[in-house]
């Protein structure tokens, strides 16, 4: 047994109150006392090591190595095989269980009474990380802060800025800012089901490289360039739309420089800029059923949106995904529909952080409120609810999360947008027909330029 675990196990179970936090944008950094927490009380990332009073979450027992038989490669294989369905939450119990779900679950089960339900399994708090960014945790908590407004980050590099958070706009940029490799190449797929169930299966290639998560980084070098990321999607499939692509380069500081966005289309065979591949511009190829700020949960700027912090929450969420992950299953097995098939999603009791967002007087977007669950361990977003401007629930976003073993991460396998308006859903990410993410590329600026963008478009 590691020393890590040795540590959890004689962690005894501490008291941490949960309170709502205002809307402030004050940056305060960690404090001394609360860094000696760290690796005793809290995990290296800010979690509470300890599990909650009647056992149902237990203490963090991190993933640190793949299970027996795993090859670099491969779609990740389960590393809880016997693991059982503890119990199933339908319509006929949903009373039971309200209090441990989102307005937005809740609501599936008014929409989809018949076919949706969710099996529970046991909790396993595995969201795992490397060394260096835990270490960078913890050296940069005392230097980094907000910018002015909010709308960026500085006195940060490669770990999670802000593991206390005072507010919803760190716990937001603790997100945006989280751990998922470097040099990232991945093929997925993407399907909007109609009502009836048809759907179209639409071909990505994505690449992604992360400055701020590089070992190298510092917050001088990333403050003087500006760039947290760069990142690349080219559509392959179907011919109708193959080749079209865009590139983003993002910001670290959003208020010295916005967002940088160019398309490539294919008719024109022409590189353009796209100032509009933002906020509530439409997702690519997403039928209108996500905004371009809803990829990855969340994305880009924060500006439109007052953030308020209301506290801890027991929930269920997706997680340990790995049956859902599965090479064995094509997209037909999950795809239905309303939503994706039950029967191959776990869900388990996490602690969320839960961030409510809500539409700035006088600015627009298509969502006037938006309420985030946040996994404590990881700080991915596992649930959104979204509401319109007659302030009425019509979208609700799932991120099925695993741990990836190649380079310690915790990082979705799936994401699925529903709009009980229309009563469809985008399903992103699917992968279980593809070849498995490549986290060991070697990228480099030129990769990620207008003119690499053409040369992408055109192969």
């Amino acid at each position: 047994m590691d020393n890590r675990k040795k540590l959890i196990l004689a962690t005894s179970a501490i008291t941490f109150i949960l309170v709502s936090f205002a809307s402030s944008i004050t940056s305060n950094k960690i404090s001394q006392i609360d860094a000696d927490k760290f690796g005793s009380n809290l995990t290296p990332l800010g979690a509470e090591m300890a599990g909650n009073v009647d056992g149902s979450i237990p203490a963090w027992d991190p993933i640190t190595n793949p299970p027996a038989g795993y090859e670099l490669g491969d779609h990740h294989p389960d590393p809880f095989p016997g693991d059982e369905v503890l119990f199933t939450i339908d319509i006929e119990n949903l009373e039971n269980y309200r209090s441990f779900l989102s307005d937005g679950q809740q609501k599936m089960f008014d929409v989809y009474p018949n076919s949706f339900k969710m099996n529970v399994y046991q909790t396993r708090r595995t969201a795992s990380y490397p060394d260096y960014i835990y270490e960078a945790t913890k050296k940069y908590a005392f230097t980094a802060e907000l910018v002015e407004g909010g709308n960026g980050v500085k006195g940060s590099a490669i770990g999670i800025p802000f593991p206390v958070p005072n507010n919803g706009l760190e716990v937001i940029w603790n997100h945006m800012l989280r751990f998922r490799g470097v040099n990232v190449s991945r093929w997925v797929g993407q399907a909007a089901p109609m009502p009836d169930g048809s759907y179209t299966i639409i071909g990505f290639d994505d690449k992604f490289f992360s400055k701020y998560s590089m070992k190298d980084a510092t917050p001088e070098a990333l403050s003087i360039e500006n760039i947290l990321f760069k990142y690349k999607q080219k559509i392959n499939t179907p011919a109708r739309l193959a080749g079209t692509a865009f590139l983003v380069h993002e910001p670290m500081d959003q208020i010295k420089t916005p967002r940088q966005t160019w398309t490539y289309n294919t008719g024109q065979r022409r590189v353009r800029r796209a100032p509009n591949v933002a906020y509530d511009a439409p997702g690519t190829a997403s039928d209108g059923l996500r905004t371009a700020d809803d990829f990855d949960m969340f994305n880009g700027s924060p500006n439109r949106y007052n953030w308020e912090l209301k506290g801890k929450k027991e929930i269920y969420i997706p997680y340990n995904s790995y049956k859902l992950h599965s090479s064995i299953l094509k997209y037909q097995d999950i795809l239905m529909a309303g939503h994706i098939n039950p029967k191959h999603v776990r869900w388990e009791k996490h602690r969320v952080w839960v961030v409510e967002a809500i539409l700035k007087d006088g600015l627009r977007h298509l969502y006037s409120k938006r309420t985030f669950y946040i996994d404590e361990d990881s700080w991915q977003i596992h649930l959104v609810d979204m509401h319109d401007n007659r302030n009425e629930l019509f979208r609700h976003a799932v991120a099925y999360g695993i741990n990836y073993y190649d380079i310690l991460t915790h990082w979705s396998t799936l994401e699925v947008y529903h709009d009980f308006n229309s009563r469809r859903y985008l399903a992103m990410g699917l992968d279980n027909e593809e070849k498995m993410y490549e986290f060991n590329q070697e990228f480099t600026d030129t990769d990620f330029t207008p003119q690499a963008l053409r040369r992408e478009g055109i192969r």
